[in-house]
């Protein structure tokens, strides 16, 4: 019986790794929120990982909330960097292997062609600082890591075509930002490419999006298409969206060594996931 302990996991990627394993006979998930581990503590996050001795640590925890991140610093280093710093000390000292989820935003987004786990990162803002600290601390205290780094994500809560759904119960015309372009990507997807990894040595600093390319118009098109609604997409700009922080224009993220490692690779377009996950909604 192997365990994996998984933090966040009231969160819609924690969801989602629980779905993935709960039929799984060898495999006990330890489950835990803030209200089970503060991961800002080492010596909670210590106490703990000595009492279970997972297998596997998968970090579902963050600070998400881009643009409050702009305001409330402390917090987000504290969940963003100090958390993944504690949760892979604590993994180096118990033997665990060490999953931490990381975002798009540690690039600047002014690429024309995808971003490589090659290229030098840039973060514009303090959601992506944070989650670039986050990926330092992991490698620096961790041996047996796994950083993976996603886009867009949505799956079982509060997310992107949720809100599109629920705008077009009431609204004929919705509008949507058509100047940011990524790779939406489903929480099962990105929980097969966890599974992917996870039993193996394949260490390192890995993108993980589900293929293909589109804007946030785009994406709502293609929801309202799927759900057969009529609701027309408004394509607005970023700046007349006015958010408090800068989103990267382009964070589009290649698979890249998830394909030079994988003989098996594959992975879904972003519309066949999508059309997955609204079939289950």
């Amino acid at each position: 019986m192997k365990k994996i302990l998984v933090t966040g996991c009231n969160g819609q990627l924690g969801r989602a790794i629980n779905k993935k394993y709960e039929n799984v006979a060898d495999i006990e998930l330890v489950n835990t929120d803030v209200a089970e581990l503060n991961i800002t503590s080492i010596d909670d996050t210590m106490k703990l990982m000595k009492e279970v001795k997972p297998y596997a640590i998968i970090n579902c925890a963050a600070h998400t909330a881009v643009d409050a991140c702009e305001t409330d610093v402390d917090n987000a280093y504290k969940i963003n960097a100090l958390g993944p710093r504690n949760l892979s000390i604590a993994a180096q000292e118990v033997g665990a292997k060490m999953v931490h989820v990381s975002t798009d935003y540690v690039f600047a987004g002014d690429a024309k062609t995808p971003y490589l786990e090659f290229d030098a990162p840039n973060p514009q803002g303090v959601y992506g600082k944070t989650k670039l600290a986050g990926e330092n601390f992991v490698k620096e205290f961790s041996r047996k890591h796994f950083i993976i780094r996603t886009a867009w994500l949505y799956g079982d809560g509060k997310n992107f075509v949720k809100t599109m759904l629920r705008l077009a119960e009431n609204n004929e015309k919705v509008r949507v930002v058509n100047d940011q372009v990524g790779s939406p990507t489903s929480t099962k997807v990105l929980a097969d490419i966890i599974d992917s990894l996870v039993w193996t040595d394949n260490y390192g600093l890995f993108h993980g999006t589900c293929e293909g390319i589109c804007s946030w118009a785009d994406f709502a098109e293609e929801i309202f298409k799927m759900a057969g609604k009529s609701t027309v997409v408004e394509r607005i700009s970023s700046e007349e969206f006015a958010a408090a922080a800068k989103r990267p224009a382009y964070s589009v993220l290649e698979n890249y060594m998830l394909k030079l490692t994988q003989d098996d690779y594959n992975v879904l377009d972003w519309e066949k996931a999508l059309a997955e996950y609204m079939k289950e909604a």
